[in-house]
């Protein structure tokens, strides 16, 4: 079930929040002309929920694999499983928007709980 618009927005922007803090940054604010926009004193931070060139380093920098869940009864897949977080793409705007929203639900995971990261990686061939 998806929430409206302002509370997935509202959303997406706590969850850029909490990216930052444990990304360091200390001094987040959140100005009244630059609704949406996070700073962190004079500095812009990304906007990784919403821009695909903020939020496609994470995978890269965080060695993340995406694994797209098709339900048995049909050919189109219905949600993604990132690392260990799954996201249904019913619940957000687009299968892009939940694929951002997924990838950095699944860093701030691997932040908060550095012992229970990732799996370990296969060579390649």
């Amino acid at each position: 079930m998806r929430i409206s618009d302002q509370d997935y927005f509202r959303s997406c922007i706590a969850k850029e929040r909490q990216l930052a803090q444990l990304l360091g940054h200390h001094q987040i604010e959140e100005c009244y002309e630059s609704v949406g926009t996070l700073w962190d004193g004079a500095r812009k931070l990304p906007a990784w929920t919403r821009d695909w060139a903020a939020c496609g380093p994470l995978l890269a920098q965080h060695a993340l694999s995406l694994l797209f869940l098709t339900p048995d009864d049909t050919n189109e897949p219905d949600g993604v499983e990132i690392g260990q977080t799954q996201v249904r793409f019913a619940d957000h705007p687009s299968r892009e928007r939940a694929l951002m929203f997924g990838i950095v639900k699944e860093v701030i995971r691997r932040l908060e709980h550095p012992h229970h990261a990732a799996q370990p990686l296969r060579p390649l061939p």
